[in-house]
């Protein structure tokens, strides 16, 4: 993994936000409030505490938010609304977030157009800068609109004194290259500006997507743990820190070592299970079987592990026996109980494995496998 970090990607979290807008999960508020503090605690720049406009007790969540004087930045998320930005306001959080649709389809479904964003645009920041440190615009669906009018939005926002700008890819179409050049065309024209993104996973490529516009120049990424959200969920918070800190040069604040202790954490809340192949975080991520694999990484772990599993805070890596198991990782689990073997009982007793597993279709235990031994 890269070292020395020249390039810290800042993590806007928003599980408490757009997580929680996930058909069926509910968080109560003693869960938002231990999600927030060990979101804090794993080093997260920033937390979307929520939506204001709700109601009760969404309003009251938020203000207990506040409360925990968390290092954390908390955020009020705002439509584009003055009455929304008075209610956040009231809620003590030192950030405030305001999306705009920004895309025809959207504009034409809420019956605005182009010149009714940049009007509201300035009524909203100049009502906003009255009551919060940090302001940010979302340009929701900005990528099913064009260039030159992001240029526009962008211009504005920068000319009215907004802190960032969040590029949403809402439906979740975009690819990598298309986000880098969208990143990449943006901060050319407009210099100083800076980006934040916000990927949906429905193509399952929201954590490139994500990594793509840090790497691009965005400052800051908007995840979820789990990936959790509406659809097919947003960028994963464990995937996207994992992976850029693979990259030279690039990483973030996180403490790596919480991810998987986080993510089982907000697994309990929202009620999703994590799928044991679920990349950085599963239970089966570390889990190996193959003859080749094993045969490997009992020689060298980094030879089909991209990363220590402890550094995620997972267990170490696993060898199980079964039908794809070879030689090498017979005689591993067989030595971890204090039985030696030599290779022609080593080959008889694979042979019995292998019709083992497959007669039964599933991996053998510990037990199963001495088992068998003791039949030879």
């Amino acid at each position: 993994m890269a070292e020395k970090i020249t390039v810290k990607t800042r993590i806007s979290d928003t599980t408490l936000r757009d997580g929680e807008q996930a058909p069926g999960v509910v968080f109560s508020t003693g869960e938002k409030l231990e999600i927030a503090e060990n979101l804090a605690r794993t080093g997260v720049d920033e937390i979307e505490a929520g939506i204001p406009a709700m109601g009760e007790p969404a309003f009251s969540q938020i203000k207990q938010l506040v409360r925990l004087n968390l290092p954390s930045t908390l955020v009020s998320w705002c439509r584009a609304r003055k009455e929304d930005i008075h209610l956040a306001s009231a809620c003590g959080t030192p950030g405030v977030h305001i999306s705009f649709p920004v895309s025809p389809i959207l504009l034409q479904t809420f019956n605005k157009d182009r010149i009714w964003i940049l009007e509201q645009m300035e009524d909203c920041i100049l009502t906003a800068k009255q009551y919060f440190d940090q302001v940010s615009l979302g340009a929701q669906d900005a990528t099913r609109t064009d260039a030159e009018f992001l240029k526009t939005f962008a211009g504005r926002a920068m000319g009215l004194g907004v802190n960032r700008i969040c590029l949403a890819d809402t439906v979740g179409c975009a690819h990598p290259a298309m986000v880098m050049a969208m990143v990449a065309d943006l901060l050319k024209a407009k210099p100083g500006l800076e980006l934040s993104f916000h990927g949906h996973n429905d193509l399952g490529m929201a954590t490139a997507n994500a990594v793509s516009a840090a790497q691009a120049g965005a400052k800051t990424l908007s995840l979820t743990v789990n990936g959790l959200g509406e659809r097919a969920g947003n960028a994963a918070l464990e995937e996207a820190a994992a992976a850029l800190a693979g990259i030279p040069g690039m990483g973030t604040s996180l403490d790596l070592s919480r991810l998987t202790r986080l993510s089982r954490m907000v697994a309990r809340a929202s009620g999703r299970d994590i799928h044991g192949s679920k990349p950085v975080v599963g239970k089966g991520v570390f889990c190996h079987e193959s003859g080749i694999h094993c045969s490997g990484l009992l020689k060298d772990p980094g030879s089909y592990q991209p990363f220590d599993p402890e550094m995620v805070g997972q267990e170490k890596m696993r060898l199980v026996t079964g039908f794809h198991s070879g030689l090498a990782g017979i005689r591993h689990a067989l030595e971890s109980r204090g039985i030696a073997i030599d290779r022609p009982r080593g080959e008889k007793l694979l042979s019995l494995v292998r019709e083992t597993a497959l007669a039964n279709k599933k991996n053998l235990s510990s037990k199963e496998l001495v088992e068998l031994y003791s039949r030879l």
